[in-house]
């Protein structure tokens, strides 16, 4: 697409090439967007169809500065939250190799703030697929001071949320890439994969099955 050098232009090599960014529908947002994602540069173009375009750079860049922060809490402190089906195997795998606990489909209510419940989590940090689906999460989260990292989409409503992944929240192939992604760029901060080095296993691993459906 004519973009594309555009979109890479300045800066660090992206952690992918482009095409794959693309090919997974990473980019691909809603045709309602945000005026806070629009302020913040997130959103590239606007498609004839109505579609809004991310800026893959500040994909890109929100990725790697959400690696860094994962580093920072102890792995069994971190909870990976996604209600949407699509969401289970990405925050699964992600959760395997990272040591952090998934939860995925209903939030139980209380896991956060209620210490009484067998299913109370002691978190320090939350990662949610969709600020709208993974509401109770959110809100406990931001009742009990838990910092939040939430990818979020053009049609998403930012609260609660400190530091924004601006994607295609809704996709099979945008979820995995994502999430194999963030992954990889946590074990390479924490040094257990070289700078350049990958997973063993590819973005197909992360992608949830097609029968799934989507809530």
């Amino acid at each position: 697409m004519s973009d594309k050098k555009e979109e890479q232009s300045g800066g660090e090599e992206l952690l992918v090439p482009i095409e794959k960014y693309m090919a997974a529908g990473v980019r691909l947002g809603a045709k309602i967007s945000n005026n806070y994602l629009i302020k913040r540069g997130f959103i590239f173009s606007v498609r004839p169809d109505g579609l809004r375009i991310f800026n893959l750079k500040k994909i890109d860049e929100r990725i790697r500065t959400a690696a860094k922060m994962i580093t920072r809490y102890e792995s069994s402190k971190i909870v990976i939250h996604s209600a949407k089906p699509y969401g289970f195997k990405p925050i699964e795998m992600t959760c395997k190799f990272i040591g952090c606990k998934a939860v995925a489909g209903r939030f139980i209510p209380g896991s956060f703030t209620n210490p009484s419940l067998d299913n109370y989590m002691d978190a320090e940090l939350l990662v949610v697929t969709d600020p709208k689906t993974d509401i109770q999460s959110l809100t406990e989260a931001a009742q009990a001071g838990i910092p939040v990292i939430g990818l979020v989409d053009t049609d998403n409503e930012p609260s609660y949320i400190d530091l924004m992944i601006p994607c295609n929240n809704k996709g099979r192939g945008s979820l995995a890439l994502i999430f194999w992604l963030l992954t990889r760029q946590v074990l390479r901060e924490r040094g257990e994969i070289p700078p350049t080095g990958d997973l063993p296993v590819t973005p197909d691993d992360f992608k949830t099955k097609a029968t799934a459906q989507l809530q």
